[in-house]
């Protein structure tokens, strides 16, 4: 079998693919942004526009040998690629890493890193100006985004709405009780059990004082509003069928070696793949360590031997701001509450931003 492997997305498992692999084939990425972009930065970078830089990796900083494709796919096949532009990319080993998507701010809207950093600058000033914050959603990004707003703005009045009676279900009641304590010390207001009857009249991310009623009646009177939940996984170029039969999510069937099922040279990896777990960048990295020593294994003429099998508990680092947060980590004993500290210290003080810097190198701010 030959040696081009061809990458679909280049987010925190095709990235992590490319750079595995580049060394060992004949990579070919294919992204229709100018940048990878490490999204846990992004709601950091809408707070604090000087983040922005810490947002953004040129592709051509990724691989020294590989080539990079700008482009989307529309169509995948067991032989290769069809892109947008109409060229035909064959592949003698294909990984799908397409990801998900998610409402801006969270994922920015925008191809091109000069674009969305002024998307960012632009609902940064408009977030500077309003004095009261809704935000609709109390899921991780929803809380998420609460934080770094007071860690920025400690005296905006932030209102977090969702019909979910309660935050985060699956995690240690110890882990939810000390949420609720950092969130109440932040002032943050939350409404859980009713969402509201109407969406605001107003555009998400503008200064324009509106007013809702949520369904247990209350009236919530706001300046600007964010929407913090909705993924939509980014397998519409799979829905010809030409290649598998997306499962109901919209998410790609694969085997315990990440192979789409019924193709040992199709891998699938992140948000995309029918792995019954959270969609989080960690485990887009795992999945991406699996593929890359399997293929590895391929190039070699061995047979595949690394398998990927989801935890039995969820895990999280949640920061709010750079100091504050929660999280729940895997330990041989089962999962663990872990302080605000571990979280600053993993997660909330840079975001994964010098992991990024290792795998890329310097951002050009």
């Amino acid at each position: 079998m030959g040696r081009t492997v061809v990458i679909v997305g280049g987010g925190y498992g095709g990235a992590a693919v490319a750079k595995a692999l580049e060394a060992e084939a004949d990579v070919v990425l294919i992204d229709p942004r100018d940048a990878f972009v490490n999204a846990a930065g992004s709601l950091r970078a809408l707070t604090r526009p000087d983040w922005a830089g810490n947002l953004f990796f040129p592709f051509d900083t990724l691989l020294t040998r590989g080539m990079v494709i700008r482009d989307r796919a529309v169509s995948a096949d067991p032989g290769g690629v069809t892109l947008a532009s109409g060229r035909r990319v064959e592949a003698d080993h294909l990984v799908l890493a397409t990801g998900s998507s998610y409402a801006y701010p969270a994922k920015p809207a925008a191809d091109s890193t000069g674009e969305a950093r002024a998307d960012l600058r632009r609902t940064h000033t408009e977030l500077a100006a309003a004095a009261r914050v809704l935000i609709l959603g109390a899921g991780p990004v929803g809380l998420e985004l609460a934080g770094e707003i007071t860690a920025v703005w400690p005296h905006k009045h932030v209102t977090i709405v969702d019909p979910a009676a309660r935050l985060l279900p699956g995690f240690h009641p110890e882990m939810i009780k000390d949420l609720h304590r950092q969130l109440d010390d932040l002032g943050v207001r939350l409404r859980l059990g009713a969402g509201v009857s109407a969406p605001p009249t107003t555009r998400a991310g503008r200064t324009e004082t509106f007013t809702v009623t949520t369904t247990g009646g209350e009236e919530i009177t706001a300046d600007i509003w964010f929407r913090a939940y909705g993924v939509h996984v980014n397998s519409d170029y799979l829905a010809d069928g030409r290649l598998t039969t997306l499962t109901a999510q919209g998410q790609v069937p694969v085997t315990e070696t990440l192979n789409v099922r019924g193709h040992n040279h199709v891998y699938a990896v992140g948000d995309l793949a029918g792995v019954a777990e959270a969609k989080m960048a960690g485990y887009a990295g795992q999945h991406a360590e699996v593929v890359a020593r399997n293929i590895t294994a391929r190039l070699r003429g061995e047979q595949p031997t690394a398998t990927y099998r989801p935890l039995p508990h969820p895990m999280i680092l949640l920061p709010l701001g750079p100091h504050g947060g929660v999280g729940q980590l895997p330990t041989p004993d089962g999962p663990a509450v872990v302080p605000a500290t571990t979280v600053a210290q993993y997660k909330g003080a840079d975001l994964f931003t010098a992991r990024f810097v290792e795998q890329f190198g310097p951002t050009a701010a």
